[in-house]
């Protein structure tokens, strides 16, 4: 029997194999944070043909089922199964694409020329066992021990005296002291191994992004990206934006709910890890979180209800070092957490650790950055001074909220071209496959596309009568860029996924020529533009000046950093000196909060149009209409 999947794989299947058991065996895997026990109800896949064994529905609403909708882990199939997997459902871990673009990160940490000193250090103990002679207790045997190599008021926790006895003796008394250095003791015993056991040394960088989740594992002797893995963020389901999500912590008892959503994420992406790469649990000794102060607040359990209330403080900026017991991630209990700290309430970790990567706080030119995801964060600024702002951009860059819109993945069309005379669409599809949904850089393209050959007007409407590719579909007027006549699916954009791209780009370009306005500076006064963001590496700039998303500017001016806000987090991991670094940044940073701010809601009523009511502001945009038309 074969199982085959819409976007193209085909696997030979084992006699009584589920679904889940069969795709992981393939290298596709499915979130699923039970381990695929059935109970977590995440594994979902939607069954086209074929006939299969459910043998339970888990967690499954009325409604889903009615969709053909089933558990991978609970679901045997009994002749070929064709399935489709929601992209919700898939578990990106080994992305060959996305660990080809780690490689060049070693040789980016070594340019900051920081010191390679994780946030745990380890020291050798030999320790002479005791005797009738030598009869002090095992924690005082090993503080004698300790003082001898030069470590004096070491505080050791309950949960490390609690598991030494046992180490001590299983090692034969030589072991190594896994420790921290802090501002508030010299040192703190963390957990002790053995020498032979626990021995490999690896960390984990996380992205706790509004939409998305994505780790990197560190081996934290050589500094290099083991492996790379992303998800959905599962508190999606209780909201595609932050402030939904706050309610629903606050007003809707759902605090621990949302903790637990994306924790699960990070733990199914670290588990799939350690067991690709057969690394015990206790060898994750370090962790690194960065992410806006909302997600940053429920990744820690804490109350982020005054995040959305006037003054708009959050809990706090600086996190103290917790352990990843407290966090209930899979690693060691007793490794240390750092979280990079945040700014304000919406200006968060997630942009100190991409100014931390863009380098723009060392240099003395005027820098933009931009990191365009579900919230677009701005920060503008130097080696002397930052000025930052964030406004609502939505999830729709992302992919959320846009019928056909997915992330920059294997699958996503991400480049897009109309012919001006048949209207026939060309497209890009990333890694070259079975397109499955549109990105947010094949949706900059097509909607400046479809603006550029007349298909819609300066408001985002369509132009009746142009193509017979624009029809009447189930949310009005869409335009089709794909059809698979075998699956009898669409991949379009709607006129209600295009007033919602609007909007979106019109709050970052908006946030941009506020925060300029305050400064008393013009577009012509910065001399660097970095663009963040899960889709940086595949828009085109001509594009997005075209959309009135970007400043229209020269092109050598931009430069694209991908998601900068993980590169940060795995520079804090390699480094206490970019740790600091990271403190400084934070610090430098003056917010300024455009919800209250008049002349933000000018800006951005004025940016509502493509690319803007001020054509002036974009002048090779309007040459090229001027040529166009």
């Amino acid at each position: 029997m074969e199982l085959r999947l819409t976007s193209g794989e085909i696997i030979e299947l084992n006699k009584g194999e589920n679904i889940f058991s069969a795709l992981k065996r393939e290298g596709i895997y499915l979130v699923a944070s039970c381990g695929g026990k059935g109970t977590c109800g995440k594994c979902k896949v939607k069954v086209i043909s074929g006939d299969c064994d459910v043998i339970s529905f888990g967690k499954l609403t009325a409604e889903e089922r009615e969709s053909n909708l089933v558990l991978a882990c609970r679901t045997v199939p009994k002749s070929d199964l064709l399935v489709e997997i929601p992209k919700e459902s898939r578990l990106v871990v080994g992305d060959k694409i996305a660990i080809a673009k780690t490689k060049d990160l070693v040789g980016y940490f070594k340019s900051y020329n920081a010191a390679l000193s994780p946030i745990v250090k380890r020291v050798y103990l030999e320790l002479p066992p005791p005797s009738i002679n030598d009869n002090i207790g095992d924690l005082e045997r090993l503080k004698r021990a300790l003082e001898e190599k030069g470590f004096n008021n070491i505080r050791f926790s309950h949960d490390f005296v609690s598991k030494m006895v046992e180490v001590l003796r299983f090692s034969n008394w030589k072991v190594e002291l896994t420790y921290v250095e802090s501002d508030l003791v010299p040192y703190e015993a963390i957990f002790l191994t053995s020498t032979e056991f626990c021995s490999r040394r690896y960390g984990i960088a996380v992205d706790i992004g509004t939409t998305t989740v994505v780790v990197y594992l560190v081996n934290l002797i050589k500094g290099e990206i083991i492996d790379v893995g992303s998800t959905y963020n599962s508190q999606m389901r209780h909201g595609d934006d932050v402030i939904t999500r706050i309610v629903h912590a606050t007003e809707g008892g759902g605090l621990e709910e949302l903790r637990e959503a994306v924790v699960d994420d990070i733990n199914t992406i670290v588990n799939s890890m350690k067991e690709r790469h057969k690394i015990e649990t206790c060898e994750i000794d370090s962790a690194t979180v960065a992410g806006n102060t909302t997600m940053s607040h429920l990744f820690w359990g804490l109350n982020p209800g005054t995040i959305r209330e006037d003054p708009y403080i959050p809990t706090l900026n600086r996190f103290p070092l917790w352990k990843g017991g407290t966090a209930k991630l899979s690693i060691n209990r007793q490794a240390p957490v750092y979280t990079v700290p945040c700014v304000a309430s919406y200006v968060g970790g997630d942009i100190v650790a991409g100014v931390l990567a863009s380098k723009m706080h060392r240099n003395s030119e005027v820098a933009l950055f931009m990191d365009i995801g579900t919230n677009g964060e701005i920060a503008l600024g130097n080696n002397e001074w930052i000025m930052t702002a964030a406004c609502s951009a939505g999830p729709c860059f992302e992919g959320s909220g846009v019928r056909c819109g997915m992330r920059a993945t294997p699958g996503a069309i991400e480049a897009v071209r109309i012919d001006p005379v048949t209207f026939e669409p060309e497209i890009r599809v990333i890694g070259e496959g079975h397109p499955m949904g549109i990105c947010g850089s094949g949706m900059i393209d097509a909607i400046s596309e479809m603006f550029l050959t007349g298909v819609i007007n300066q408001k985002g409407k369509f132009v009746s009568g142009t193509t017979d590719r624009i029809r009447h579909g189930e949310d009005g007027p869409e335009f089709v860029f794909y059809v698979d006549e075998k699956l009898h699916r669409s991949i379009v954009l709607t006129e209600v996924d295009i007033e919602n791209l609007l909007r979106a780009k019109a709050a970052v370009y908006a946030g941009i020529t506020t925060l300029l306005g305050e400064v008393g500076f013009t577009i012509d006064s910065i001399e660097k533009v970095y663009i963040a963001g899960g889709f940086g590496n595949y828009i085109n700039v001509e594009r997005a000046i075209m959309l009135g998303m970007l400043p229209d500017m020269p092109r050598e001016k931009f430069a694209f950093i991908g998601n900068s806000s993980l590169t940060g987090a795995y520079l804090c991991l390699l480094s206490e000196d970019l740790r600091k670094e990271a403190e400084e940044i934070a610090s430098k940073m003056t917010y300024m909060e455009l919800s209250v701010s008049r002349n933000f809601m000018d800006e951005y009523m004025s940016a509502l149009f493509l690319p803007h009511t001020d054509m002036g502001q974009f002048p090779t945009v309007a040459a090229l209409m001027g040529g166009a038309r």
